[in-house]
């Protein structure tokens, strides 16, 4: 999710809203540690089988399972450790970056993973790959170590690797690329984000039901001569995170910026959400006769002032907090949690929430989670150590 300096990963009319501090010294949200002790904890998938289990994924490669009563268990899910590009012992964007369960999960044990390979690269940074492993039925909290690759994507750069991979009320599988990394959208001569052939800069949507996979008949792209049938939505630079809702099943995500502005996108198919013409509601590198109301613009953003690289959320789905029941709850890597309302006129408000932890200002917030009943948690990392002993886990209970 970076911009030009090296960051941990991570990375018609408009209503701009502009953030509002609180205006009170009371928390909004307080926040519990539920885990602690992980290495760069990028994602939580809770499973989908009556269990109460979450999935919790690590960057360097391991998944770990955290039971129903917020235990983490010792030993790994599943360990793909020697499969992952090696990381800097620093900062890098590029791991075991996404993981979702089948829908039929509780039944076939099928999940998929998104990460970045030791494969070959030929002139290329890394190999992104997609692939299936299976939990094992006589001991669910472990993987079986088979796996069925089902899409490979060359990544010229280190950065910009998207990572978020969710399955739509349709059951296809969606799967988030960034624009292929450094800076500004670099490679070819349009950029990724705006050039129809390349998976990159795009979210893609697959059936992963046929081998290696099959493309939905109603992609907005098939039988295009000028497009990747594979492609869902386009014009994006890192869609870092995105996240379904369970309600209005609309997509929120999350896709971070380059100079100045941080942006949260509803995702619908078939549109274009702008990079790299449009940086927000902003031109980023304007073209002769570009047109704003030709791309679906964000329903809020915000500049570097406020955050520096857009974590996404999700809408509160939850029965313990009916306050913030449908508003959206998302986080900036640099330690900042929002929330936004939607307004009787479809615009958005965007608020700050203030917490209680009194070490938010010392870590960074690598994404949010969701449970099985709708309830938040953040996964966050201290800032000076992405790949130690300092990742954690907080549920967020809001005041």
């Amino acid at each position: 999710m970076t911009k030009i300096k090296v960051f941990f990963i991570f990375l018609g009319v408009v209503c701009l809203v502009s953030a509002q501090k609180p205006n009170s010294n009371t928390p909004n949200v307080s926040l519990k540690v539920v885990a602690q002790n992980l290495i760069s904890p990028v994602c939580m998938v809770a499973a989908n089988d009556g269990s109460g289990r979450k999935f919790v994924v690590e960057q360097r490669g391991i998944i770990y399972i955290l039971d129903k009563n917020n235990q983490l268990l010792s030993s790994p899910f599943l360990d793909l450790k020697d499969k992952i590009t090696k990381l800097s012992s620093n900062y890098d964007e590029r791991g075991l970056l996404g993981m979702a369960l089948h829908p039929d999960f509780k039944k076939n044990g099928r999940f998929f993973v998104y990460y970045s390979s030791t494969l070959p690269q030929n002139k290329n940074d890394h190999i992104a790959v997609l692939s299936e492993f299976k939990a094992d039925p006589t001991n669910p909290n472990k993987s079986f170590l088979e796996e069925t690759v089902i899409l490979t994507i060359p990544q010229p750069e280190w950065n910009h690797n998207g990572g978020q991979i969710l399955f739509d009320t349709n059951g296809y599988l969606l799967l988030g690329l960034g624009d292929g990394g450094n800076a500004g959208d670099s490679h070819g001569l349009v950029g990724n984000g705006q050039n129809l052939k390349s998976l990159l800069g795009k979210i893609i949507r697959i059936d992963i039901n046929k081998l290696p996979y099959a493309i939905p008949s109603d992609n907005p792209f098939v039988g295009s001569k000028e497009a990747s049938p594979e492609i869902y939505a386009y014009g994006l630079r890192n869609p870092w995170r995105f996240s379904l809702d369970k309600i209005t099943n609309q997509i929120f995500c999350g896709d971070v910026g380059q100079n100045k502005y941080e942006e949260i996108n509803i995702i619908e198919k078939g549109k274009n959400y702008g990079w790299k013409i449009m940086e927000g509601y902003h031109f980023f590198e304007p073209r002769s006769n570009a047109n704003p109301a030709s791309f679906t613009l964000p329903i809020t953003e915000y500049d570097h002032s406020v955050g520096s690289s857009i974590c996404g959320g999700f809408v509160y789905r939850g029965k313990k907090f009916t306050k913030m029941y449908g508003k959206y709850i998302f986080a900036d890597w640099r330690g900042v949690l929002f929330c936004l309302t939607q307004n009787k006129d479809k615009t958005w408000n965007r608020e700050i929430l203030k917490t209680d932890f009194v070490d938010f200002k010392n870590i960074n917030i690598n994404s949010l989670a969701e449970d099985t009943d709708g309830e938040l948690y953040l996964l966050v990392q201290d800032l000076d150590g992405p790949f130690q002993l300092s990742g954690k886990i907080l549920q967020l209970n809001f005041l």
